[in-house]
C-alpha cells in the first residue's frame, strides 16, 4: 500500500488534481455523512510526499443546496496545537528558549507576585498538559483587556498567575488550552513577534499553505464557505471570522485552512519523522512526537498504538463548538487521514471517527 500511495501522490502532484473529489472517497464519505446527519464532511489520505486523495460531500449550510467543495476552508480547532508546538520548537532550536525554560524566568515582570509553583512551570510541562493549569479562563474577559491578541495573552498570563493550580506541575495530565496560550506567550516574548505573524512566516509560508488563516470562515451572511453548526445540528445565527473563540486563544485552536493545505502540514510531520521535514531538524521532529513524563501526550499529539499503523500512531481532534476536525497519522506506514465537518457535538465526533476508520480501511484494502 505504501508504494500505491506514493504512486497516487506522484500522479496527483503531476496532474494538479489534488483538490478534485476522488469518487471512491466521495461515495464512502457521503454514506457516513447521511448516517450521522452532518451538513458537510471532508476527508483526505496523505503521505509524506503530499496529498494522495480527498473528497468533500454535503452542503455548506443545512437547509440549503449550496454544495461544499474541495477548495473550502475548515476550522481545525485544537489541531492548531501541533502547529503552535512546531513554531515553538523552531524557537528552541534557535536557542531562544529551552524545554526547561520557566514562565517566571522568561516573563519575570508579569509574574513577579505569582506563587513559586506557577513561576517554575516549564515550557515542556505547558506543551504536554502537565502544568497543573485549569483548562480555560474567562477568555471573553481576557479579550476585553487589551487591544491586540498578544497583549490579551499577557493579560491571560496574569490571570493564570492568580488562579490556584489544580495539581503540582509535572505530576498529572490535565488538558489545558490555557497552557498552550502561555507557552506561545513565552515564545512571543523572546522573539518579540506575535503568534499570528510567526505562524504565517514559520509554518504557513514555508509549506505553501496559502489558504491558512485564523478564526471562523466565510463572509458574514453569505454561504461562501462551510457554515458553522451547533452540536444539535442547527446552523449558527451567522458565520464569518468572528464566529470562533476569541483571538487571544489562537495558539490553542483558531487556525482554518483547506484540506489540501492541512495535508501539507501533516505531510511535513510524516516526512520529518523520516528525516526529511522542511521545518525542523530530524531530532526535533522526534522530540515533538515523544510523550514526556511517561505519559501519552507529546507536543500537540496524542500518542497511542494501532495495528493498522504498524505500532505507534499519533492523533488529535479539534472543535470550537461549531466545527470538528480529526487527524490520525501513522509514520511507520507513511500515511495519515484527515476528516473535517462544519458541525460540533456527538454526531460530528462519531461521524468523523467513523470516516477516519473508513479511510484507514480503504488504505489497507488497497494493498
Amino acid at each position: 500500500m505504501i508504494r500505491l500511495i506514493a504512486v497516487l501522490a506522484a500522479v496527483a502532484l503531476m496532474s494538479g488534481v489534488q483538490q478534485h473529489n476522488d469518487p471512491r472517497l466521495a461515495t464512502l464519505l457521503e454514506a457516513i455523512r447521511v448516517k450521522h446527519r452532518l451538513p458537510a464532511l471532508g476527508g483526505a489520505i496523505v503521505a509524506s510526499t503530499g496529498l494522495v486523495a480527498m473528497a468533500v460531500t454535503g452542503v455548506r449550510k443545512t437547509g440549503t443546496d449550496v454544495p461544499a467543495t474541495p477548495d473550502d476552508l475548515w476550522h481545525l480547532g485544537s489541531d492548531t496545537k501541533a502547529m503552535t508546538a512546531a513554531w515553538i520548537a523552531q524557537v528552541v532550536e534557535r536557542g531562544m528558549l529551552s524545554w526547561e525554560s520557566t514562565i517566571g524566568t522568561v516573563i519575570p515582570e508579569e509574574t513577579a507576585g505569582a506563587p513559586g509553583a506557577f513561576r517554575n512551570i516549564t515550557l515542556m510541562q505547558l506543551l504536554a498538559h502537565r502544568a497543573g493549569l485549569v483548562a480555560n479562563i474567562n477568555w471573553q474577559e481576557a479579550a476585553r483587556s487589551a487591544a491586540t491578541p498578544r497583549a490579551q495573552r499577557l493579560a491571560a498570563l496574569r490571570t493564570a498567575a492568580g488562579t490556584t493550580l489544580s495539581s503540582p506541575p509535572g505530576s498529572k495530565y490535565e488538558y489545558s488550552n490555557l497552557g498552550y496560550v502561555i507557552a506561545a506567550t513565552m515564545a512571543e516574548h523572546v522573539t518579540n513577534r506575535d503568534w499570528e505573524d510567526a505562524i504565517r512566516a514559520s509554518i504557513f509560508t514555508p509549506l505553501g499553505m496559502s489558504s491558512a488563516g485564523f478564526g471562523g470562515v466565510g463572509t458574514p451572511g453569505t454561504i461562501d464557505q462551510p457554515w458553522p453548526h451547533t452540536g444539535a445540528g442547527r446552523a449558527a445565527a451567522t458565520n464569518g471570522p468572528r464566529m470562533d473563540n476569541p483571538e487571544v486563544m489562537g495558539p490553542a485552536g483558531t487556525v482554518h485552512c483547506s484540506l489540501a493545505d492541512w495535508s501539507k502540514f501533516i505531510a511535513d510531520q510524516l516526512g520529518g519523522l523520516q528525516g526529511r521535514g522542511k521545518l525542523l531538524t530530524p531530532d526535533m521532529y522526534t522530540r515533538l512526537h515523544t510523550a514526556p513524563f511517561d505519559g501519552n501526550y507529546a507536543f500537540g499529539w496524542l500518542v497511542t498504538d494501532r495495528p493498522w499503523g504498524g505500532g505507534t500512531v499519533y492523533t488529535h481532534a479539534g472543535s470550537n463548538t461549531m466545527n470538528y476536525a480529526v487527524v490520525w497519522m501513522a509514520p511507520k506506514r507513511d500515511v495519515a487521514v484527515l476528516v473535517t465537518t462544519n458541525q460540533a457535538g456527538p454526531d460530528a465526533e462519531q461521524g468523523t471517527d467513523e470516516a477516519a476508520g473508513a479511510l484507514i480501511q480503504l488504505h489497507q484494502t488497497s494493498k
